[in-house]
Parts: C-alpha cells; structure tokens; sequence
C-alpha cells in the first residue's frame, strides 16, 4: 500500500496551482489537521516537495521528479519499490531467484524477503501467473503475454507513485522517442489517423517487447492474436522501425502483436468501416432524441472507424486509456452522457463491452461534432452608422465583421441615433457609430470610420455586457420554475446512492415533473457509468426527455454521500424535457460548469440552509 502522505501528493499533482487545505481535506476525507501532517511526513521522507504557504499547498514539481528518479534507481526504494524490483527480477529469469541471493542483493533479511514473496503471491491471484518453489529458488510461471501485462501494471504503478515523466518510467527499457516520431509520420503516410492520446501506452508495450526479445524471451504464435490478423502496411511500419530504431529483428507473431496493438488503441484507419449503417442508426436516435444535429457524413465515418478499433479492444479486454477521462466528464457531463447512451447502444447492439475510458473516446467524438455545428443562440443585432463615402463605409463593415463573433448581425443605417439603439429604427441590440450622438447615450458604441484594435475590443465589451444582461435574466427566470420549494431537501439522512434518488424522485412524482418510467430510467443511467462529475457534485438524470417539464430537484447534506467511489455533498436530480429545452441546456449548463469548482459547492453547503438560501447562492454562484 502507498504511504499516506503519497495520497496527497497525487492530489496535488492533478493541480497546477495551489490548493487550499479544506479543499485537500474534502478530497482525502481527513482533518486539515491531518492534511498539514501529510506534508510534513512528504517532506520528511527525502528532499522537501510540498510548499505550503497563505494560499494552501502547491507540488514542487521539480523536486518531486528530483527524488522519484532517485527512488526508482535505488535498491532499497521501500517496501513497495522493493517489491517491484523483485517481481522485475522473477520476470526476468527463467530459472528463478535464489531467496538468500536475492535477499542479499536487496540489502534485506532473509524473513523481509519471505514476507515479500507472500506479498507478491497475493499480487499475482489473476494475473495467470503463479510462483513455484524449489527448496531456496523461486520461479515465476506462466504465459508470456501475462508477464508483459504485469510488467506494464508495475511501471503504471510507477507513474501513481509521482513519476509521470514516460522517459522516466522507462529508465529500464530501450528508449522509444525516435520509435514514436516514426511511428507518427508513417501513420500519417499510409493514411491511418494517430491517437496520441492512447499512444503512450502503446510504447510502453513496444519497450517491454523490445525489452523481452532481446532477453530470448518471445510471444509464442498463438499468444494474443485473438483479434484477427492486423494490416500488412502496420506489420511491415513496426518491422521498419524496429530495425532502425533498436536493432532488434521481432520473429512474426511479435510484429503481429505490436501492429495489432497500434492499430486498435493509436491509430484508425481511414477508410471501410464496418460499422457504418450501426453508427448511422444509433446518431440518428440520438439526434432524434437529443434534439442535437450529428447527422454528418465525414463524422460518421470517422466515428464508424473508431467503433471498429473499440471492438477489437473490447474483444480482448484490453482497453485504451484516456487521460482526460475525468476532466470529460466533470466539464462535459451532458456530451459525456451521449457517449453513455451510444455505449448501451452498442452493446445492445454488437454486444461491446465499454468502460469509462473508451466511453471519454466516445465523447469527445461527439464532442467535437456538436462544437462544429452548434449554434449558441444568441444573436445580437448591431446597427452600424456610417454616412456613405466611396468605399469607407464597406471598410468599416469589413474590419467589423472580421473582428467580431459569427452570431452578430450587422445592420447598415445612415443617420445619427438620437436616443440609443431604439432610435435606429431597426430593432437593434446595439449601435456603432462613426459620429457620436448629441448627447451620450447607453447602448451606443463611437468608433473611428477606419476603426482601431481599441474600437473593436469596445465593441466586443459591449456585446459581451449585452449577452450577459440576457442571461441574467434567463436564468433568474429559469430557476425559480425549474427548482420550486418542494423540489429542495436539506440533509438525507444516510441515504445512500440509490435511495437518494428516489428520494429526490419522489419530490418530482409528486410535482407532477416525471412518471415511474423516467425514475427507473434515472437509476439504471447511474449503473452504467455515475454521475458523480466532481468530487462533490452528483447530477443524476435519465438519457431521454420524457419528462412533462424540464426540472432540477436537489439535495444538499453536510456529511458526505456515498456515491460510488467519490463522497458528494450536492445532488442535483435533472429532468429533461423536449419542449424548452434550448433555454433549460444553457441553464444546465452554467450549473455544471459553476459547480466544477469545489469551493462553489461547499459555498453551496454552507448557504443553502433552506430554499430562499438555495436560490439566493445559486443566483450569484451560476451568474455569468
């Protein structure tokens, strides 16, 4: 097990700025007490990496990478470094380890040693790999394939201990940058897209192989290659590469292998989904059923493409990792959710199975689709004056158009506005004039005919004030309909997640907000993935809009809830209905991202004591 004090730095690794310690002590379940104890043993344990100051405490990145190098080059790393070193050691020799050798080796008594190994038999139960002992040798048995995983998992356990940097974690393996510039350029070249995203964990692989081949150990042919042959383009790629950039020549069903890997988790090819009518249908129901526009060709495709690859993972059980997976969804719940939903569909479907991660692939897919056809809906009208003169005026409009948002909508007028825009006399939002009125009035914007950076940046403020007056307004207006007195419990009584639910369920049976069917639809969206998108912030709801009016009931309790692996504080059940729903998304939306921030959350708690509480902090908290 990790040192507790390590549990801190992890968090503070996530941030790149300080934290305070009440937010520490949220997140770590403790005292801030105990959060400045945590520090000091950090600290204590090797070079000083935890600054701590006004403001709360903050990693030192430097520091840390300093003494992690350090720990993973020493022989005595403690017991956990210890423990991997050893595990390394029975990978790597086929006629096992002399315990007494080893144990001399590892500057530790012959008992530690023994202890050690109890430990490692624990490890190993699934893994398919086993110990065998023969008076004092020791050997590890098993298929090839499993040894490479556990050496993959060690060197991951690696990086959760504080070392991050992959050169770093690969101290003990051939170096793999040139492999991976090489890779992505002939990826590029036989037209297949890279997954950088995914791609680090596929070098470790191709390290570890690199690492085992050229230690006489080798795949057997028949050792993962459950997902079909991988294309001769990618086997011939890897076969190039490996000779040029470590010397090595990988026999045919490690080629295999490797392509296999690159051409299911980092890269997709370009052409001839399989899957394309599956897709198709799917987005279409979406589309129908979330009122969005995915419909596309090219994404399709390129979605299709994507599935294709997930199916050979899922197939093999051997996922890609997605380090934006958590960010995904704390920021994107409502994207994050379309995956969820386009993940049952598939295993429905073609009986894929998705986690988490591959779900985050999924979504930001989707993500960048709506990001390319999403309208924001607030449309300003700007009525600019400017006497004509030659091709001054065109100028002007020109320079404006350039330096201003898509959803603006320019209006060409002549005459100096006498009250405001109301005085232009074409239903403007906004004025911009060459020549100032006689007298200043609000709403009016005077710019130079051939206009500055400083004409267009005011102009640009001045639409910013107006977009934000508007949605002021909608959301005080929003709020009070969507989130009414009954629909607001202080304190849950150690419910847990699923009674919580119906608690807050109940509140909007009772409304007359939703059915039996939509409450039973909320509960199994929380089985396939929860809805708890921060530390705090749970936002449980169903993936169709069924509901009779779109609606927010929310509970909010001191002492933590159990939700899955996270402790919340906020649970905020969402009803989704189609009719108002444009005007609800950017309700929902702006309560997302205000509560991403934990100290939102916990100025939540604090204040919404009981429903004109509630109100009151949401107003300020979520306005723009």
């Amino acid at each position: 097990m990790p040192e507790k004090w390590e549990r801190l730095v992890e968090v503070l690794a996530d941030h790149d700025d300080w934290v305070t310690a009440a937010r520490l002590a949220d997140r770590l379940g403790v005292t801030t007490r105990t959060v400045r104890t945590y520090a000091a043993q950090a600290n204590a344990a090797g070079e000083p990496v935890v600054d701590s100051g006004p403001d709360g405490y903050r990693l030192d990145r430097a520091a840390w990478a300093r003494r992690a190098r350090r720990t993973a080059d020493a022989a005595d790393a403690g017991p956990e470094g210890r423990r991997a070193r050893l595990i390394r050691d029975l990978v790597d020799a086929p006629d096992g380890l002399d315990v007494f050798d080893a144990a001399e080796r590892l500057h530790v008594s012959e008992s530690t040693l023994e202890s050690d190994l109890g430990r490692v038999r624990a490890r190993l139960r699934g893994t398919g790999l086993a110990l065998e002992r023969e008076g004092s040798v020791v050997r590890l048995r098993g298929p090839e394939t499993a040894m490479r995983r556990l050496v993959g998992a060690l060197v991951r356990e690696e990086g959760r201990r504080g070392i991050r940097d992959l050169a770093t974690l690969r101290a003990g393996f051939p170096p793999v940058e040139g492999f991976r510039r090489g890779l992505l350029d002939g990826l590029r070249a036989a037209g297949w897209a890279p997954n950088e995203y995914a791609l680090d964990d596929v070098l470790l692989h191709v390290a570890i192989a690199v690492d085992r081949v050229s230690h006489d150990r080798t795949l057997e042919r028949d050792e993962g290659t459950a997902a079909g042959s991988p294309a001769d383009a990618l086997v011939t790629l890897v076969d190039e590469l490996v000779r040029d950039e470590f010397d090595v020549h990988l026999p045919p069903a490690e080629l295999a292998h490797l392509a296999r890997l690159i051409g299911t988790r980092a890269a997709t090819r370009r052409d001839g989904p399989a899957r394309i009518d599956v897709i198709r249908g799917i987005v279409g129901r979406i589309s129908q059923e979330w009122l969005v526009d995915l419909g596309d060709d090219e994404f399709l495709e390129r979605l299709a493409l994507h599935v294709d690859n997930l199916a050979a993972r899922a197939a093999e059980q051997s996922y890609s990792r997605n380090p934006l997976t958590a960010s995904i969804k704390a920021a994107y719940p409502l994207i994050y959710d379309l995956a969820v939903y386009l993940a049952a569909e598939l295993g429905r479907l073609e009986g894929i199975t998705v986690n988490d991660d591959e779900i985050a692939y999924l979504a930001m897919h989707l993500g960048a689709a709506l990001e390319r056809t999403r309208s924001r809906g607030d449309a300003v009208r700007v009525a600019v004056v400017a006497p004509e003169y030659h091709d001054a005026r065109d100028l002007l409009l020109e320079r404006l158009r350039a330096g201003l948002d898509d959803d603006v909508e320019l209006l060409v007028g002549g005459a100096v506005p006498l009250e405001g825009p109301a005085a232009s006399g074409d239903d403007a939002d906004l004025v911009v004039s060459v020549l100032p009125p006689r007298v200043p009035q609000p709403g009016v914007v005077t710019v130079a005919p051939f206009p500055t950076a400083d004409d267009v940046e005011r102009v640009r403020q001045e639409l910013a004030r107006i977009r934000r007056g508007r949605r002021r307004a909608r959301l005080a207006s929003t709020l009070t309909r969507t989130i009414g007195p009954d629909l607001f419990v202080r304190g849950v009584g150690g419910r847990g997640r699923e009674e919580v639910i119906r608690l807050l369920g109940d509140r909007l049976l009772a409304a007359g907000v939703i059915d039996d069917a939509y409450l039973e639809g909320v509960l199994e969206r929380e089985r396939m993935s929860s809805t708890a998108f921060t530390d705090l912030l749970a936002v449980p709801h169903a993936m169709t809009m069924t509901a009779e009016r779109s609606a927010i009931a929310i509970a909010i309790d001191e002492r933590p809830i159990a939700w899955g692996e996270a402790d919340v504080h906020v649970v905020a059940l969402i009803a989704f209905a189609e009719s108002g729903r444009a005007e609800f998304q950017a309700v929902f939306d702006q309560f997302v991202e205000a509560f991403s921030d934990p100290e939102n959350v916990r100025r939540l708690v604090r204040g919404a004591v009981d429903y004109p509480g509630l109100l009151a902090e949401l107003s300020v908290l979520m306005a723009p």
